[in-house]
């Protein structure tokens, strides 16, 4: 089984209530994914996951952090914050380094997760950033992982 990191879009995306073309799509991707595909794969969030579905702001939390029950949770080690810290400094990902892309990054990079699942096409699932986290991951010593969409990571089993 792949070990596959579940980034905050991904949540999102299957509880959102947007009626966009592209919401709607990106449901409909997310949702199929995670009723026919998370069988096939070991599961995994961070703190940082739990913490931006968790600020009362975010829409529709209580459902999105409903689906991480059971789910592997990561720790956020000091080698993950030194790592996080190193891809904000080298522009990576933007800052800042104790938060947000560039955690989620750092945490799959440190405990070796294969898949990174996000529909954050910014600063993660974006060619550019891709190269350049396989570099910085590269010189320090560790494997980038591979960042994709749901559409992406599809296994037939």
């Amino acid at each position: 089984m792949a070990k596959v990191y579940l980034e905050t879009s991904f949540f999102s995306a299957c509880v959102s209530n947007r009626d966009d073309d592209g919401s709607l799509w990106r449901r409909q991707e997310s949702q199929a994914w995670w009723t026919v595909q998370r069988r096939y794969h070991e599961l995994m969030i961070s703190a940082e996951v739990l913490g931006e579905l968790s600020q009362p702001s975010y829409p529709n939390r209580v459902p999105a952090l409903r689906m991480t029950a059971g789910l592997t949770l990561l720790p956020v080690t000091p080698e993950i914050i030194g790592l996080a810290k190193v891809l904000v400094e080298e522009k990576v990902m933007p800052g800042p380094e104790s938060a947000g892309d560039a955690i989620h990054s750092a945490v799959c990079a440190v405990h070796r997760v294969e898949y990174l699942l996000t529909w954050n096409q910014k600063h993660l699932a974006n060619v550019n950033k891709v190269k350049h986290l396989q570099l910085i991951c590269i010189r320090t010593g560790y494997i980038a992982p591979q960042i994709v969409t749901p559409e992406r990571l599809w296994t037939e089993e």
